[in-house]
């Protein structure tokens, strides 16, 4: 497990917005694995540091551009199919959010052969039309998620310091 120093974290959080915290700690988690995850450094996290990091790439992908571009990206595997969707719901106890994201998971399987094809910039902004219902979960996750789960995914890895 990576290990993170305490007062660091501490500081950072003290200092950080939600969000900003939240990116400097999974930075911290990507230093460690190299840069990057892969196949071999992938049990250097733990489970809920895994969560954590799915979190981020829903954080960054959803807010720049929904996500449609989360699973355009690579995420929607490591996001949606892993355990993260049941973690938020068992773990974190965030029903509803766990639930926006099974949608997402339904809508990915639903069009995963559009999704997964070679594309343009014209054919992948169309795809926010075509989608709709994709498109649509972005916004709730912008609308009515992000600002209430934000601030208690960065509250429990201070809190519990020793998971993440």
């Amino acid at each position: 497990m990576v290990q993170l120093d305490r007062k660091l974290v501490v500081q950072k959080y003290e200092e950080l917005d939600c969000i900003g915290f939240i990116q400097w700690v999974t930075d911290c988690y990507l230093d460690a694995l190299g840069g990057g995850l892969t196949a071999e450094n992938m049990e250097m996290l733990s489970a809920e540091q895994h969560a954590v990091l799915c979190y981020r790439y829903v954080l960054d992908e959803v807010m720049e551009g929904g996500f449609i571009q989360m699973i355009l990206n690579g995420y929607a595997p490591y996001v949606l199919e892993g355990p993260f969707p049941y973690v938020v719901k068992k773990e974190w106890n965030m029903r509803d959010f766990s639930k926006l994201l099974y949608d997402v998971k339904r809508e990915y399987h639903k069009h995963q052969e559009e999704l997964s094809r070679e594309m343009d910039d014209e054919e992948f902004m169309a795809l926010y039309e075509q989608l709709e219902e994709l498109n649509e979960l972005g916004d709730d996750f912008l609308d009515e998620h992000q600002e209430k789960v934000t601030p208690i995914v960065a509250k429990m890895i201070v809190d519990n310091l020793d998971k993440y």
